[in-house]
């Protein structure tokens, strides 16, 4: 059993931090639901972003298009997408 302190902070403790691979610096959602305190690590951006382009690629070989990477054929463009994706300035 752990204790809220002054500051409202609970520790969590060790074996769950280690299951949900929480280490120092992760970003958390905490929220109520049902009466209860819910903790989750917070989506990271690249999986989100890795997600939507999954979504959209199947969505576009359902309806026999090409997705939105196959179309980008300005190479400027094509420079600009590479940069978003790997996180350059």
């Amino acid at each position: 059993m752990v204790k809220v302190d002054r500051k409202g902070r609970i520790p969590l403790p060790e074996e769950i931090r280690d299951r949900l691979g929480l280490t120092p610096g992760t970003e958390v959602e905490v929220y109520e639901e049902d009466g209860k305190a819910v903790i989750e690590p917070a989506d990271c951006p690249e999986q989100i972003i890795e997600r939507l382009e999954e979504l959209v690629e199947e969505t576009a070989s359902e309806r026999g298009e090409r997705s939105p990477a196959e179309a980008v054929s300005d190479p400027i463009a094509q420079k600009h997408r590479d940069a978003v994706q790997s996180g350059d300035k």
